[in-house]
């Protein structure tokens, strides 16, 4: 990814600048995570539209509308209803919802893009009426069980343009999303898998020949070693043993992303 210190779109801000500005905004989006986020949304033209389903305090939002060219509609999607809120968050955090929208909202505007997204705060399957025509870059980072995940994958991936860019977070890290992309993007031979950055996978939609398809088979599959590591952190935090999960080169803190 050779783009991130160019300037990008009217901001003219830099890739360096946008990530340090975001640095203390909550969220979970590492430096290369962030830079193919960058990259994806720089690539894009007047008239194309950005979709991201799951924004939390707005960490990644800012780096694409910030990147994205004047023109490019950018839509963020978020119930904040406090759920599937963050790493064994799934449930019960009402009383958080509020403020995480208020602090979504605070955060948009002191990076200036405030005005340039438009948000629904609805959940994903309730918000297709809100964005219109097709999808040039959709950004999936949402509810991370393997239904909710898999109808984002598969009633919002349709409506990505030919061509178009789909990017899913935690793909081969939480079992839910993995699952999900077994599911979908590994056989139904409309988005051939491109890399990941860390946990941020991306795809680009086209229509893979018989050969294409079998490639992009293995290319899933040759990710599933990184998944049962990342399971194996998870369950070794979750118990407390967080010095065993060290071994596979966790910190034993930090639950991967």
């Amino acid at each position: 990814m050779s783009g991130h210190n160019q300037p990008s779109g009217a901001s003219g801000s830099s890739f360096n600048e946008v990530f340090e500005g975001v640095a203390d905004v909550e969220g979970w989006m590492t430096r290369a995570q962030a830079g193919r986020l960058w990259d994806a949304a720089s690539r894009l033209h007047s008239g194309d539209s950005i979709v991201e389903i799951g924004s939390f305090h707005g960490r990644s939002a800012i780096v694409l509308a910030t990147a994205a060219r004047t023109g490019v509609a950018v839509t963020t999607i978020d119930p904040h209803a406090g759920n599937d809120r963050g790493p064994q968050e799934i449930e019960g955090f009402v009383d958080e919802a509020e403020q995480d929208h208020r602090q979504f909202l605070a955060n948009l505007q002191r990076a200036g893009v405030d005005q340039r997204i438009n948000h629904l705060r609805q959940f994903s399957h309730d918000a297709h009426a809100g964005v219109s025509g097709d999808i040039t870059l959709l950004y999936i980072d949402g509810a991370h069980r393997f239904a909710p995940a898999r109808e984002d994958i598969v009633s919002w991936g349709r409506r990505v343009s030919y061509g178009g860019t789909l990017l899913v977070h935690d793909s081969f890290s939480s079992i839910g999303v993995t699952l999900a992309l077994l599911a979908t993007t590994m056989i139904n031979g409309r988005f051939l898998y491109l890399g990941r950055s860390g946990s941020l996978a991306e795809f680009r939609r086209v229509d893979l020949t018989s050969g294409q398809r079998v490639t992009n088979i293995l290319k899933h599959l040759g990710q599933l070693p990184w998944f049962v590591r990342n399971v194996m952190v998870k369950v070794l935090i979750t118990l407390k043993l967080g010095k065993v999960a060290r071994i596979f080169g966790s910190d034993g803190k930090t639950w991967p992303y």
